[in-house]
Parts: C-alpha cells; sequence; structure tokens
C-alpha cells in the first residue's frame, strides 16, 4: 500500500514537471526515460529525442534535431565543430525553403578558422523556413532551419518581379517632346588653351563598377597567420638548384611496375618528402621551434604539404613521415589532397606539422620566396621545370632544372645549417640512389 502510494507521489511529480517544461521552445519532446526515472515502465512505443536527466538544465544536453507538440517538426542545428573551434559563420545554404531534403542531406556550410562543416537535415521532409541567415556567426547547437516531415514540397519559386512581369506588360512611356538643338558653341583658342593648363582631379571609375564582399573566415585565417610569421620571425630565404635528370628517369623507369604493386602512382613528391626527412634528421635543428626563451626539438618528422583550393591555401599533415616509404607517402598525399579539393579535411589532419613543403611549380611558378607557416621554422618551396642549359663534363646540355628555395627563421637556424640542409636536399634528388645507401 505505502508502495503504491510513493509511486503515485512521483508519478505526479513527474507529470507537473513535463507540463512545465512544455512551455520552453527548446523542450518539446522528451524521451520516457523520465518516467523510468521515476520508477514508471516505458511506454510501448518509445519517442526519439532530448534525454531529461535528475537535476540536468534542459540547456546542458541537445542533440541534433528537436521535435515539435505535434511531433511533425524537425529542427536542423550545428554541429560540433572540434575541440579548438567555437564558432563559425553560415557561408551559404544549399537548399531553400520549399525543397524537400533526405535524411543526412546537406542544408547549408558552415565556415569556420580552419574547416567547412556540413550542417545536415535531421530526418527526410521539406525545409519550412530558416531561422538564421548567411553571413550570422553561429554557434555548436544553433537552429537554423525547420523541417517538417509531412508536408509537400512548395512549387516553383518565381521572383515577385517575375511574376508581375508574366501577369501584366507596363504600357510603353509617352514620347517625349522634341526640344529644337542649338548648335554647339564654339569657344575660343584662348578659353580652350586656359581649360587645358588648369589642374584637373583624376578621373577616377565609378563606385558602380566596383564590388565589395565580406572576407570568408578561412581568407581571414590565412590572412592573420601570414601576417603574424612576418611580423614574428626574422624571414631570410636561401636559394638553391636541382638538376631533375635522374629522378625524372628513375620514375620514368618504374612508374608501370610501382602503379602495379601498390596501385598508386609515382610522383615527384614522394621523393622531395624523403629527401627533406634525410635532410631534417642532418640539420635536426630546422626541425625545432623558438618556444619563449626555450627551443624545442622534435624527434618526429611530421610533413605539411600545402594544398590550394577553390577556397583558399590548405595545409595537411603527413605524420611520421621518418617510418614511410614511397608508396606509404604518395599514398597519404593523394588522399589529403582529395579531401582538400572535397573540402572534408578535418581539424586534425591540419593540426601540428613541423616542416612545410609548398609547390608552386604546379601552377608555372619559376622562382618564389616562401613564408613560413607557425609554429614551424622553415618552409622548402618547390618550382617548375624548366630546360635551361647547363655545363655537364665541361659539355653544355639541356637539362630539366628546378630553383629551390628554403625560408626559415634566422633567430634559431644559421645561414651555414639553412645552406647545408639544401644542399642535402638537392644531393639527394640529384641521385636518389644516396637514400639506400644512406650517404
Amino acid at each position: 500500500m505505502a508502495s503504491r502510494l510513493a509511486t503515485r507521489l512521483l508519478l505526479r511529480r513527474s507529470t507537473a514537471v513535463v507540463s512545465s517544461l512544455q512551455s520552453y521552445r527548446h523542450a518539446r519532446h522528451f524521451s520516457t526515460q523520465l518516467l523510468e526515472v521515476v520508477g514508471v515502465p516505458r511506454f510501448s512505443k518509445p519517442t526519439r529525442g532530448r534525454y531529461l536527466l535528475p537535476n540536468a538544465s534542459p540547456y546542458q544536453i541537445w542533440s541534433r534535431s528537436f521535435a515539435s507538440e505535434n511531433g511533425d517538426l524537425v529542427e536542423a542545428v550545428v554541429p560540433h565543430m572540434g575541440e579548438s573551434v567555437t564558432d563559425g559563420t553560415l557561408a551559404n545554404f544549399l537548399k531553400k525553403p520549399g525543397d524537400r531534403v533526405a535524411a543526412d542531406e546537406v542544408i547549408a556550410q558552415i565556415e569556420t578558422d580552419k574547416v567547412t562543416i556540413d550542417v545536415s537535415s535531421p530526418e527526410a521532409g521539406v525545409i519550412e523556413k530558416f531561422t538564421a541567415s548567411e553571413g550570422d556567426t553561429v554557434t555548436p547547437g544553433t537552429i537554423i532551419a525547420t523541417i517538417s516531415k509531412s508536408a509537400a514540397p512548395s512549387e516553383a519559386h518565381v521572383a515577385p518581379s517575375e511574376e508581375t512581369s508574366q501577369k501584366e506588360t507596363p504600357p510603353p512611356p509617352p514620347e517625349k517632346p522634341k526640344v529644337e538643338q542649338k548648335p554647339p558653341k564654339v569657344e575660343s583658342t584662348k578659353t580652350q588653351a586656359s581649360k587645358l593648363a588648369s589642374p584637373s582631379e583624376p578621373q577616377l571609375p565609378p563606385k558602380e563598377r566596383e564590388r565589395r564582399v565580406s572576407m570568408p573566415r578561412l581568407r581571414k585565417r590565412i590572412a592573420n597567420r601570414l601576417k603574424d610569421s612576418q611580423n614574428t620571425f626574422a624571414l631570410l630565404t636561401t636559394f638553391n638548384e636541382v638538376d631533375m635528370t635522374n629522378l625524372m628517369k628513375l620514375r620514368s623507369d618504374y612508374k608501370d611496375e610501382f602503379v602495379k604493386k601498390h596501385g598508386v602512382k609515382l610522383g615527384l613528391m614522394s621523393c622531395f618528402v624523403k629527401a627533406a626527412v634525410s635532410a631534417l634528421q642532418n640539420q635536426p635543428v630546422v626541425n625545432a621551434v623558438i618556444d619563449g626563451d626555450d627551443i624545442i626539438y622534435r624527434d618526429y618528422i611530421d610533413i605539411s604539404v600545402a594544398v590550394g583550393t577553390s577556397k583558399g591555401l590548405v595545409v595537411p599533415v603527413i605524420r611520421d613521415t621518418e617510418g614511410m616509404n614511397f608508396a606509404d607517402i604518395e599514398k597519404g598525399i593523394n588522399s589529403l589532397a582529395k579531401k582538400a579539393t572535397e573540402g572534408a579535411l578535418s581539424i586534425d589532419e591540419m593540426a601540428g606539422g613541423t616542416f612545410t613543403i609548398s609547390n608552386g611549380g604546379v601552377y608555372g611558378s619559376l622562382i618564389s620566396t616562401p613564408i613560413i607557416n607557425p609554429p614551424q621554422s622553415a618552409i622548402l618551396g618547390m618550382h617548375s621545370i624548366v630546360q635551361r642549359p647547363v655545363v655537364v663534363n665541361g659539355d653544355i646540355l639541356a637539362r630539366p632544372m628546378m630553383y629551390l628555395a628554403l625560408t626559415y627563421d634566422h633567430r634559431l637556424i644559421d645561414g651555414r645549417e639553412a645552406v647545408l640542409f639544401l644542399r642535402r636536399i638537392k644531393d639527394v634528388v640529384e641521385d636518389p640512389r644516396r637514400l639506400l645507401l644512406d650517404i
């Protein structure tokens, strides 16, 4: 008898809690687990949504979607962006109100300082309205759209101006009365000379021929990091040139067998990564970094590879390259480059890195001075391969040549170490057999 009375009291208390919380917009649909907490059996048909835990605020736990009072509406929210990312900019909507969407279909994109994050529809249905605008700053959990699970898709949208033009055609404007034209006034030679002699303001293009757009967050991040690098580091660049004859012959001789065995093409980048690993092992200070009054020497080599995309430059990282062979490096580069092009790189795939390689040669760059990618201390710039006359054993021959550039932090790295580092890369690329013999 006493147990039944206690159960009824707990049931009344839980019912009062549910009734009071239903008045809040964000607490629309609760799980039957609430009644299980107070000792009431689970309903035969469980519901989907948020779970209310004892002594927990309704805002402490949020899920991907929320159901409305009638169970028909769900809301798409901004997902978790990563440990180091707290907010982003709503870049664009990929759908419009009235469009039908499938479950997990992408409806919007969020730009952060590092990556672009997709916002997906939690359920299949029709977009009823957007609750945020493009350009808004949003945080994880922000509601950006309301989706109806039962509504039919709306008819094709017609802009108000188009609809009006289809319904009626405005009458032609009345003819203007003709005005008698007077012959142009002829100025004297003295007046014309005075006008030519007087200074006048320069004729600037009209403002109507200019466009002002907001800078994307990724471009802001790139701009800030590059300027910080320029302001912090004592940047100095040293150059050298490398004869690509032997490496290109090695690639030509074994490219078919390499693809057959490893399933990936043999490129030039893998050899430069291996050469950089060898040079970093010979000159470990290039792999180090200044941290306050200390120098951090890193006993691992993570190579960052600069990849240009339509949205800006991204620098994914190949981890532990000192233990990789040519095939492993090529597979890693291809995978990261594909993700970068598709905008699918994660924050973890771009974090860290001890040394960067940038290949401007793919765009035709002959020579450049790359900027260090903080918190690293050096960056290697590759450039285009050009046939140039060089002296080989006293003879002038046409050889495929490439300029190399090493920009380094002169606060930490002296000129001697920088030149020896670049010289080691030159030696390995010109004679890849050195990697086999470790000489």
